[in-house]
């Protein structure tokens, strides 16, 4: 079975990129780790097949993308546009944000990263307890 997530050979590269982040990623961060929003846990450059997500919480299968200079280039939209269609494909929300995003608005786009969490927060715990329902209800159905 192909492994999907964080596969070994791309291990280097996510260690290399985590030891230098932009200053971007180092401030959206600081606001992420150690479960500071919401309690959800948040992973630096996760590995998804060939692509990195710059950070991704697994609970919510939320990936965070701050794009810089090299996602203006010739090219970079095409191939961020299939990269994302990519991802999405399983499963995964996907949330953009821009350098100046964060350096000019740093409480907007946590605000946007928290109101995205909570709606997915909210399908998981209705997803949780239709499979619960729906248990009980056989259970009731076997007597």
């Amino acid at each position: 079975m192909t492994q999907i997530f964080n596969r070994k050979e791309g291990k280097k590269k996510r260690r290399h990129l985590r030891k230098n982040m932009t200053k971007a990623e180092v401030l959206l961060w600081l606001q992420l780790k150690n479960r500071k929003m919401l309690g959800y846990r948040f992973l630096r450059q996760y590995g998804v097949m060939r692509y990195d997500l710059d950070f991704y919480c697994p609970k919510l299968r939320l990936a965070i993308e701050v794009d810089g200079d090299t996602h203006y280039v010739a090219g970079a939209e095409e191939y961020d546009r299939e990269r994302q269609q990519f991802i999405e494909a399983f499963g995964i929300t996907f949330l953009r944000f821009t350098n100046t995003d964060v350096y000019e608005n740093l409480d907007g786009v946590c605000s946007t990263i928290i109101e995205t969490m909570e709606k997915l927060a909210g399908r998981i715990a209705t997803s949780s307890r239709t499979k619960k329902e729906s248990s009980k209800l056989r259970t009731t159905i076997r007597i």
